[in-house]
Order: structure tokens, then sequence, then C-alpha cells
């Protein structure tokens, strides 16, 4: 494997973990303020349809120059608005966590393909659109192999690095992660201190959503250009072992992202050895997720999550 293929492939690792980025970031919002978040899948799953339906109609409307940030924010309100759902299910009503998120699941997936049947005339996917464009950083761009690599990317890779550090100061520098993180560890502790439970879950849960619906909006727009129902096939499910595997914390869940991105580039890029010929192409397929059932056992015993993790708060029983 000579240097320039080493940098395509260093390239394609960060644009297939962007996606994971966000929505293993959204995760732990989530799962820090103490609710689990098994609808990650479903969020993504809505924000990849915001995105390429609102990108669609504003580029036909002539905004082709900001279709893909349109879009952005299309998917990022579609996606708090589902998660919204969850957390009314499962923090107001107090419904299981873990049903209410796969419900999460089963609802964007039936939902999505239904209004793109009926928003293009009975079309399977949306009809393709222009994403964002790879932007160059001018001079670390040109650095042999890592330029190409690292500095040759779209923006909403540029973005996702920006805000896992972004995420993690807020998350244990500030008083707002402070509080966060004390819903999902002492519940009763927090709302004895005058923090309100119940309305930083929400905050939690809609950050999720919102991070999560970006996640979904970056494959639409940087990788397929359209939204078909198989658009996410399981990156949602991959981004929970990200974060499981990070151990709720943005630099540790990047870390895993990164790992499971470069699984889906080696993915691609093993079929350029002949010897891979004689390997039923299913198997080459089968790598992420495997590595990602890997991974999840491997963590086992090792990943502490936070103590309130699932159970939903009831003030009068403090």
């Amino acid at each position: 494997m000579d240097l320039l293929t080493l940098g395509q492939m260093l390239n394609t690792t960060l644009v297939f973990s962007t996606a994971l980025i966000f929505a293993a970031l959204g995760g732990i919002f989530s799962e820090r303020s103490g609710v689990v978040n098994i609808g990650l899948e479903g969020l993504m799953m809505f924000g990849a349809f915001a995105a390429a339906v609102g990108g669609y109609y504003a580029q036909d409307a002539g905004y082709e120059t900001m279709a893909p940030w349109i879009g952005v924010l299309c998917a990022m309100a579609v996606g708090m608005l589902g998660a919204l759902i969850h957390a009314v299910a499962s923090i107001t009503f107090k419904a299981d966590q873990t049903i209410s998120g796969t419900v999460i699941n089963f609802l964007a997936a039936g939902s999505t393909l239904y209004l793109v049947k009926l928003l293009f005339e009975g079309a399977g996917e949306t009809p393709l659109i222009d994403g964002f464009s790879k932007y160059p950083i001018p001079v670390l761009s040109k650095i042999p192999v890592i330029g190409p690599g690292l500095f040759n990317n779209y923006p909403t890779t540029y973005l996702a690095i920006i805000l896992v550090i972004v995420v993690y100061y807020l998350l244990f520098k500030t008083p707002f992660g402070l509080r966060l993180r004390a819903v999902g560890e002492h519940p009763s502790a927090a709302d004895t201190l005058g923090v309100n439970v119940n309305r930083m879950r929400y905050v939690g849960v809609m950050l999720s959503g919102m991070f999560a619906g970006i996640g979904g909006a970056t494959i639409t727009l940087t990788t397929t250009g359209t939204f078909a129902h198989n658009t996410i096939s399981g990156q949602g499910f991959i981004a929970i072992a990200a974060m499981i595997f990070g151990k709720w914390n943005p630099l540790g869940a990047f870390g895993a992202a990164v790992f499971f991105g470069f699984s889906q580039a080696i993915r691609n890029y093993v079929q350029l050895f002949g010897w891979s010929q004689s390997i039923p192409q299913e198997f080459i397929y089968m790598i992420p997720y495997v590595l990602t059932i890997i991974v999840l056992v491997s963590a086992v015993g090792r990943s502490s999550a936070p103590s309130a993790l699932g159970q939903p708060y009831d003030p009068s029983k403090r």
C-alpha cells in the first residue's frame, strides 16, 4: 500500500467516523443525564431524511450554495422533535426507556419511508442532491500522507472534531455539565440542591436528538446524496457502541468512533487486494458490525455507566 493510498484511507476513515462522532456525542448528553437512548438509530434516520428533503427543496428554490446547511438545520429540528417523543415517554410518563427508544427506531423506519413515497410520487428514495464539498485547509493539506487525510475534509468533519472539544469542556468544566452529570448520577441529591432533574433530562435528550440528527444529515450530505430505507444501516447502534467503549466521555467516544470509521474504511480498501477476491463480499461488509460486537463484549465490566442511568426520577420518593 503506497503513501497516497494511506492518505486516502485516513481521509475515508474520517468521513465514515463523522456521523458516528455526532451521534455518540448526542448519546452522551442523554445518558449522562440518566436517560437510556437506544433510539439513536431512529434519530439519525430522521435527520438523514430531513436533510435530504430540506436540501432538495432548498436547492429547488435556488439556494444551491446554502442547501446543505439548510438540510443540516432541518435535520437538527426533526431530530429534536423525534427526541421529544422519547423524552415525554421516558421522563414525563416514566415508560421503560429501552422500549421507548426501540419505538423511536421503528417509528423512524416506517414514517420516513412513507413520507419519501408520499412526497416523491412513490419513489423509494429522495432525489439526488448536491451535498457538501471537501474543503482543503491551505498549507496543511499539502503535508504528505496526513495532509490529504486530515486536512482535506468535509465541513461537517471539521465541525465534529471541534464539537468533541466543546462538548468535553461543557460537560466537565461548566456548571451546566455538572448539573447534567449530577442528575444522571445522584438525581435525589441534585434535586435537594435545587436542580430540576426532569428539566435537565429533557435538555439532555433533546440535545441527543439534535446531534444524532446532524449525524444522519452528514451521511446524506457527504456520502449518499439521497435518503433511502437503508441509508443509516446500523450506524446509530455503532454510535452507541462508541459511546459505551468511550466510557461516556467525548474524547473516548471520539477515539472509538474513529476506530469504527476505520473498520468501515478498511472494508472498502481490502477489496483492492487480490486475495480478497476469494472472500464472499458479504463477509467483507460484515467487518464493522463484527468489530462492534467484539468491542462491546470486551467493554463488559470495564465501562461504568452513570449510576442512575435508566431509572425514572420520582421527586416524591427522594
